[in-house]
């Protein structure tokens, strides 16, 4: 092999990675499953796909070695295949951020129609956690949080959180995640929380960036 047909060869294979991630289907795929493996049904539903476009997204994927599956039963499930993955995605995030300025705008934009609060960062939550002044509240579904979550934080999943409101003290500060900074699920909790009277906020980040951070997870129930 000649250095020419060798340069080809090798930036096809670094191509096949990057095209991967070409998606934005694929991208949210990979968000997700940085939470924790999950069954196709669950991807599927999760990202507004049906199963059939969900599993095509999910052969990319796996063609490209991001992902590998175990059947249980008739179910199929789905993992990202190693933690490089998931610093290849913070990579990718960071770079758009820095690069592409509606990133921000979107952003700006959602939260502040949705909940208008101020984002607390996680150096400022860690602070505030020590102190004991607030309560961490994640609003991932369970099988997210048994799989990895702040220590300390109360699962109440969005879903719940409705009917479960009332167990909140009203004297305490609520700061609530979800799987990330521009997960739409812990604004929709802020909202109602504030709606009902709490004084709550939305953390900048989830157990990814909490991870990222050098922070330690809680994992199980």
């Amino acid at each position: 092999m000649q250095g020419r047909e060798f340069k080809d060869a090798v930036f096809e294979q670094f191509a096949r990675v990057a095209s991967a991630f070409s998606s934005p289907k694929r991208v949210e795929i990979v968000d997700l499953l940085a939470q924790g493996e999950r069954a196709v049904e669950s991807i599927a539903e999760a990202t507004g796909m049906t199963m059939a476009n969900a599993s095509r997204h999910l052969q990319v994927l796996r063609a490209a070695n991001l992902v590998s599956s175990r059947r249980q039963g008739i179910q199929v499930w789905y993992r990202l295949a190693d933690a490089a993955v998931v610093e290849g995605y913070l990579g990718l995030r960071a770079m758009a951020e820095a690069r592409i300025g509606e990133v921000s705008a979107l952003a700006e934009a959602f939260f502040g129609e949705v909940d208008g609060a101020e984002a607390v960062g996680i150096n400022e939550l860690v602070a505030r956690a020590d102190s004991g002044s607030v309560l961490v509240v994640d609003v991932r579904p369970r099988l997210e949080f048994e799989a990895g979550h702040l220590p300390g934080a109360v699962n109440i999943p969005l879903e719940d959180l409705a009917g479960r409101i009332s167990e909140l003290n009203q004297a305490t500060t609520v700061i609530a995640y979800c799987r990330g900074p521009y997960c739409v699920l812990s604004a929709q909790a802020v909202a109602q929380m504030r709606g009902a009277g709490l004084d709550a906020q939305r953390l900048d980040g989830g157990p990814l960036e909490w991870g990222a951070a050098g922070l330690p997870l809680a994992i199980g129930a």
